[in-house]
């Protein structure tokens, strides 16, 4: 929270100290802030309703992380993005998204929200002239994810804060790709901050669950819904999740790390047509993720030369392993157009500039010089 000077791995490793009282009585919702918890309804600690002690504990964490007054946990990352849309949409109004986005966002918006009435455009690009371009009277909310997925384009934080508050709307980001330890958008003026705590948060391909960070009114805005959908976490994980907190600090560093070594390297490559990376001085949003990101995370994305089968590659490596998730300590990688944005029409994907042999690589905390012989590895096999 912005009243917290703690670093981040005191932050990550701590949970602050809750009150006796908030054990004993019928604490309502888990969102607290450093200083109170709410404590006016009487739930007797119905696990559906968020509140069991070890999830308020977390909720101050993951709140501190963000620098927000208070914070949600979820049973996953689409339950934290469909909650916090749907808190602030009802038929009749309209959303603004960024057309680079997660599949599973846009699949949700896509298929749910023209039965609930709710209008929605996605935008052209990624800039704030882009979102501003599609405002109408009926707008309420603008939705954008930073570095988005799986092409890494990096969105102006401050900029669409601005233009949310001159236009009375509320701004949301998906903030997974970069974790707490290398973005804060609160700090930018976005209003509501939402994770994938499967990814970095968990960090061990272990979970699932996500997290809402915000002020204190408008999680309570989202409580009331969530209440309703039912998207709480079980003790167990959050526990587990708790545990891999901790440790979130030191792993995402060394995946930041990795990560720029890797880009470095496929990009002189010449098997490597493509990289897509932040942290690379040619990525066309490098300026601006140097000045709102502390690191430029653990993704990188990847183009194979024309004629090397990207499936086949996949197959071929040895220690970097083909999976669905992303942001373990181990290293991953996948063809988004078949898992994450397989939902999608080839058209959509298309337009995006999703290309069919794109790779999105999840560098882990493995030694560099290990990642970079299985790749080439692999590359030798199949050419």
């Amino acid at each position: 929270m912005n009243s917290n000077k703690k670093g981040l791995n005191t932050i990550c490793t701590h949970v602050g100290e809750l009150e006796d009282k908030q054990y004993r009585g019928a604490v309502s919702p888990i969102y607290m802030s450093s200083s109170y918890a709410y404590e006016d309804v009487d739930v007797k600690r119905y696990p559906r309703y968020f509140n069991t002690p070890n999830q308020e504990g977390l909720c101050k964490k993951v709140a501190a992380l963000e620098h927000a007054e208070a914070a949600l946990i979820f049973g996953s990352g689409m339950a934290a993005v469909s909650t916090a849309l749907m808190a602030f949409l009802k038929a009749g109004d309209h959303v603004v998204l960024q057309q680079t986005l997660y599949g599973g966002t846009y699949n949700l918006v896509h298929e749910e929200f023209s039965k609930y009435g709710i209008e929605y455009t996605f935008t052209k690009g990624w800039t704030a002239k882009d979102f501003e371009a599609e405002i109408k009277d009926n707008t309420k909310v603008i939705y954008i994810e930073t570095p988005s997925n799986p092409l890494l384009t990096i969105t102006d934080l401050e900029a669409v804060a601005a233009l949310a508050q001159k236009n009375g709307l509320v701004s949301m980001i998906d903030n997974t790709f970069a974790s707490p330890v290398n973005q804060n958008p609160i700090d930018f003026g976005i209003d509501i901050v939402i994770h994938s705590a499967t990814k970095y948060m968990g960090g061990h391909s272990d979970i699932c669950a996500g997290a809402v960070a915000s002020n204190t009114q408008n999680i309570d805005r989202i409580f009331q819904l969530a209440k309703n959908f039912g998207g709480s976490l079980s003790d167990y994980t959050v526990w587990l999740l708790e545990r891999s907190i901790k440790t979130m600090g030191i792993r995402v560093r060394a995946q930041n790390e990795n990560a720029l070594a890797m880009a470095q390297f496929l990009e002189n490559n010449d098997d490597i047509v493509k990289v897509y990376y932040p942290g690379l001085p040619h990525h066309q949003d490098h300026d601006i993720a140097k000045r709102q990101m502390k690191g430029f995370g653990g993704m990188v994305s990847f183009e194979l030369k024309p004629g090397i089968d990207s499936s086949k590659f996949q197959k071929a490596l040895q220690l970097i392993k083909p999976s669905m998730s992303l942001a373990g300590v181990e290293s991953t990688l996948l063809s988004p157009t078949k898992t994450s944005h397989a939902l999608m029409s080839a058209e959509v994907r298309a337009s995006q500039g999703i290309a069919d042999g794109l790779i999105r690589f999840s560098v882990g905390i493995e030694e560099v010089d290990d990642l970079k012989a299985d790749i080439l590895q692999a590359i030798e096999k199949v050419k």
